[in-house]
């Protein structure tokens, strides 16, 4: 037996295994909180989709416009919100804040709650036009006074509903599945 075959044999396959498995902890333990499932960062302005989306059932497209014309839906200018608080709600604070950005023109610094890595790539067009639901990636925003994160943005969700999208798509939708090929994400 050759000196070296012990080590080949007992101490580098489990010594592979574990520096396997540290790379894995490492990556799933250290991930951003803003990646997570229940981020809620806090706002510049209290905002409530309750209230906006649900009671007074503002269409997630107003203030998302991007959604249907862009990759990314984007978070509304100052200038969308006050085309509705140049009249409404005025006494308030936070309207008190937003119009003095307003007149000032500077951007409202909003934090963004859904966010991916930089090596995934996504397409809120391809989505939209299908007539997949907002709620079907972010929750039941309309019921939520603070929006936070509904959806783990880890590859499996994606992949699951690429895989089987009934429960997202419309009932009369031709479409089975969506594309799982590498490329369709991470460009």
């Amino acid at each position: 037996m050759h000196r070296f075959d012990r080590f080949a044999r007992f101490v580098l396959p489990p010594g592979a295994v574990g520096v396997f498995a540290a790379i894995l902890g490492v990556g799933w333990f250290t991930r951003p909180d803003r990646y997570v499932r229940g981020y809620a960062p806090e706002q510049p302005i209290p905002f409530s989709h309750a209230l906006h989306a649900g009671t007074l059932k503002v269409p997630c497209g107003y203030c998302h416009s991007g959604a249907t014309r862009s990759r990314v839906a984007g978070v509304p200018s100052v200038e969308t919100c006050m085309g509705c608080h140049r009249v409404t709600k005025t006494d308030s604070p936070a309207i008190k804040t937003l119009t003095a950005l307003y007149g000032s023109d500077k951007p409202l610094q909003w934090k963004r709650i859904h966010t991916l890595p930089d090596h995934v790539y996504f397409d809120h067009r391809p989505h939209v036009a299908a007539g997949i639901a907002c709620q079907s990636c972010h929750g039941e925003v309309q019921t939520m006074k603070v929006v936070s994160r509904q959806m783990s943005m880890r590859m499996g969700n994606c992949l699951g509903c690429h895989r089987d999208p009934r429960e997202a798509l419309p009932k009369d939708s031709a479409i089975r599945r969506g594309p799982e090929h590498c490329a369709a994400c991470h460009r």
